[in-house]
């Protein structure tokens, strides 16, 4: 379905190379301050055409709020907003009416639908995430709003070339603690922290592009200050949203929390979380993380955090051996304009899902609290 969320709900429009993408948000609480420069900066960073390693594709991304504010404040109705697309180019994707492309969605849409976009990837491609961009800024205001809620994605590897996130790594353990946006950015086009590794990155990149071809990579992200009692056992704790939700993304192939596959190999011993009582917070905390901040599908209060992997784009312009939707053989040399990796630009794509998950766990939250004092003032009545 295009429609993601509980009580903070996100419907997603729009194909490849229509008219135009975008989303409605439903359930944003009504008198926060709220205009288009809250929103651009996000779009800005996952827009296409930033650099010689992502897709020429030149779409400016400007979003237009239509709906849900007045004055720059929010009426707590449904706030839409609008991207046009631009520079679209659906006479590129001629050779698809042919041939499904292999790994991409041409022959499952119509094997599903039986129809399919007949330019570029319609709803399974990139563009549709600029509806989940734009509701995640405003998810990110309420959550900074309501607890300083930090997010931060980077690049943790591109293909081969990784930074190391073993969950006892010192290094990689202060990276979490202390990564910046502005220092993913500056790293950019790669938006990898590693200095040492950017460069052989970015060499790995261009080299698949040259060739025609495409590279995987992994997005790690850590979240700071979320409150503690999120997520909704059995079924709902809040590892497994965010899994569900990233791996709605685009090319997703793989999802890790906290310690992650890593951490079947430390033993018990090493991997337990132990407690410990810290006086200025004046509570519980862990004076190690491998949880990734959640125990039993619940916030502890520590740092969350996690990493998805993104597979190489189906795309490429290199010639494959294929079929035709007939059964016929033949050869594949797509045209269009597709990103090397994906991996880079998925870094505001992440954040904003994960946005969207927390910011619908805090408004659950809440409701149950909420709930819990009129029964407790109930009961006073009795008395």
């Amino acid at each position: 379905m295009s429609t993601f969320g509980t009580l903070f709900r996100v419907t997603t429009y729009g194909e490849s190379h229509c008219k135009s993408v975008g989303c409605i948000v439903d359930g944003c609480p009504p008198g926060l301050k709220l205009t288009e420069t809250d929103i651009q900066p996000q779009l800005t960073r996952r827009r296409p055409g930033q650099s010689k390693i992502s897709t020429p594709r030149n779409e400016k991304d400007k979003v237009e709020i239509q709906s849900g504010t007045e004055q720059g404040i929010t009426l707590g109705s449904p706030i839409a907003m609008i991207v046009k697309n631009e520079d679209h180019r659906p006479h590129d994707y001629s050779e698809t009416d042919l041939y499904p492309r292999p790994s991409h969605a041409d022959w499952t849409y119509i094997q599903k639908y039986g129809t399919k976009s007949s330019s570029g990837g319609g709803r399974s491609s990139a563009r549709e995430t600029i509806g989940r961009v734009a509701a995640g800024a405003i998810a990110e205001k309420i959550l900074y709003k309501a607890n300083k809620v930090e997010i931060v994605a980077f690049v943790s590897s591109i293909g081969s070339i990784s930074m190391n996130r073993n969950p006892l790594d010192e290094d990689f353990q202060q990276t979490l603690k202390t990564i910046t946006r502005e220092q993913v950015d500056e790293a950019a086009p790669v938006r990898c922290p590693d200095a040492k590794l950017r460069e052989n990155m970015m060499k790995e990149i261009e080299y698949y592009r040259d060739s025609k071809d495409s590279i995987g990579g992994i997005v790690t992200c850590v979240i700071r200050n979320c409150p503690i009692g999120l997520g909704e056992p059995c079924f709902d704790k809040l590892e497994a949203k965010l899994a569900h939700a990233m791996l709605s993304l685009p090319a997703t192939k793989g999802f890790e929390f906290g310690s992650g596959f890593l951490g079947t190999q430390i033993p018990g011993s090493k991997h337990n979380d132990a407690f410990y009582y810290d006086e200025d917070l004046n509570r519980l905390r862990t004076k190690t993380n491998n949880s990734g901040g959640v125990q039993g599908g619940i916030t502890n209060g520590e740092d969350i955090y996690f990493s998805v992997a993104f597979k190489s784009a189906a795309t490429i312009s290199q010639e494959q051996e294929t079929a035709t939707y007939d059964g016929k053989g033949g050869v594949l040399a797509a045209r269009g304009r597709h990103d090397p990796s994906v991996t880079p630009r998925a870094v505001p794509i992440v954040e904003a899902m994960a946005a969207l998950v927390l910011v619908d766990q805090l408004l659950i939250q809440k409701a149950r609290e909420s709930g819990s004092v009129l029964v407790r003032e109930e009961e006073d009545d009795d008395e």
